[in-house]
């Protein structure tokens, strides 16, 4: 059992040493994951935990890889993709050039996804799209834009399912038990390290996703990513959240409307 005082002190020598924040993540959570990560490198308690990790930058990576959550895939909820095609894309089309913000993009599933949807819509020459997490490691994996051939079926499956006009495989090249996504779709994203607990703004986009992401924070903290959201879009930008999640509790509520309450879709109008 981790005692609130020690976690607490732990959390604050991590962003001391290392820069990132986790004190206002959701509590339950980061200690599940702290606690699972503790068991499995067989470490007794918090205070040898940050004699291992303060000290050792290596291990701290390890420890990030670990904690944060990866969980994504091809076109997760086909249905937020379709509408975007029918509620978005033809708005973004009246731009002369389109930058999308994909926050929280762990292994570049997610980002893959936006580049094969914006080619089928005749956007993505026009389009640079900016993937950025916190974890050094699942960016590594997106830049290599490599992915098991296992989840193939079940990619396929969510592509034809969220509108997709080609054959899926035409994205891809197998080889042994991987996939590498086409090289062409890569030459429009910009993979970046990026702390939505403590970095800035860096740009204005017209669209921003940031799926499943916000579950894990608590209130203060999603609100001030909401604020963050709303600063780096343009006026009349849209913002994508993932399907537990919502703009009821934010400051900034009142400055978006509702394109898709289904799928969590609005568009920034203040």
């Amino acid at each position: 059992m981790i005692a609130n005082e020690e976690y607490r002190q732990f959390l604050e020598s991590v962003r001391f040493v290392y820069g990132y924040d986790f004190t206002e993540y959701a509590e339950a959570s980061v200690i599940r994951r702290i606690s699972a990560f503790m068991d499995g490198k067989k470490i007794n308690s918090l205070k040898d935990l940050g004699k291992m990790v303060l000290k050792d930058e290596t291990a701290f990576e390890h420890f990030i890889q670990e904690i944060t959550v990866n969980v994504t895939e091809m076109f997760r909820d086909p249905f937020f993709y379709k509408s975007l095609r029918k509620n978005v894309i033809n708005r973004l089309a009246t731009y002369p050039f389109i930058k999308i913000w994909i926050a929280g993009c762990s292994t570049g599933e997610e980002v893959y996804s936006m580049a094969i949807l914006f080619r089928e819509e005749g956007l993505l020459e026009r389009t640079i799209i900016y993937a950025t997490d916190i974890n050094q490691d699942a960016l590594q994996k997106a830049r290599n834009g490599i992915s098991s051939i296992t989840h193939m079926k079940s990619f396929t499956e969510n592509y034809l399912k969220a509108g997709g006009k080609k054959s899926f495989s035409d994205y891809y090249k197998a080889k042994y038990n991987a996939v590498l996504w086409d090289k062409s779709l890569r030459q429009n994203i910009v993979f970046s390290a990026h702390n939505l607990a403590m970095d800035r703004s860096f740009n204005e986009f017209q669209l921003i996703l940031c799926r499943n992401v916000l579950i894990y924070f608590n209130q203060s903290l999603q609100n001030k990513v909401i604020s963050l959201f709303y600063e780096s879009l343009c006026p009349f930008g849209f913002l994508g959240l993932g399907n537990k999640e919502s703009l009821l509790f934010s400051e900034k509520q009142k400055c978006f409307e509702e394109v898709d309450k289904r799928e969590k879709i609005f568009m920034r109008t203040k």
